[in-house]
């Protein structure tokens, strides 16, 4: 079973992330000094209102800034999203969250698990181990 962490946990790092708009929604840009934090071009596990969903962490063409671009319903979907919803525009809304807004991404299990949440809030995590190397290309290969 896993166990309950809350976003205030001493074990949670967080870095503070800027909503920006795109032609077909909202991003996220995580700061440039903070991307040791996260592992770009790699699939991810990213937590919203207690829903587990997957993104693909990128990037920028510009500078050394890392982008969110959406958050779907499974990692093949976070590789590929034609045809996918957005989860990260609808959360956007339902939080309130404009372009130009900072937004709180929890590192709960580095390279694995992340939670997005809009400031001054408090969420909770299932943190649990990410699955060893071969488990998780076995994984991939069977999600492709």
């Amino acid at each position: 079973m896993a166990d309950r962490i809350a976003s205030d946990h001493p074990s949670v790092q967080t870095v503070r992330s800027t909503c920006t708009e795109t032609a077909t929604g909202v991003q996220l840009e995580l700061p440039a000094d903070e991307r040791d934090a996260f592992t770009a071009d790699e699939v991810v596990r990213i937590v919203l209102d207690g829903d587990e969903l997957f993104a693909r962490i990128e990037r920028a063409l510009v500078d050394d800034t890392l982008i969110v671009t959406g958050i779907y319903e499974t990692p093949s979907l976070a590789r590929e999203p034609s045809g996918g919803t957005d989860r990260l525009v609808e959360w956007a809304d339902d939080h309130s969250i404009d372009p130009g807004s900072s937004v709180l991404v929890d590192i709960v299990e580095p390279d694995y698990l992340y939670g997005l949440r809009e400031p001054g809030a408090t969420a909770y995590y299932d943190a649990y181990e990410p699955p060893s190397e071969s488990l998780s290309s076995i994984a991939e290969d069977l999600d492709e």
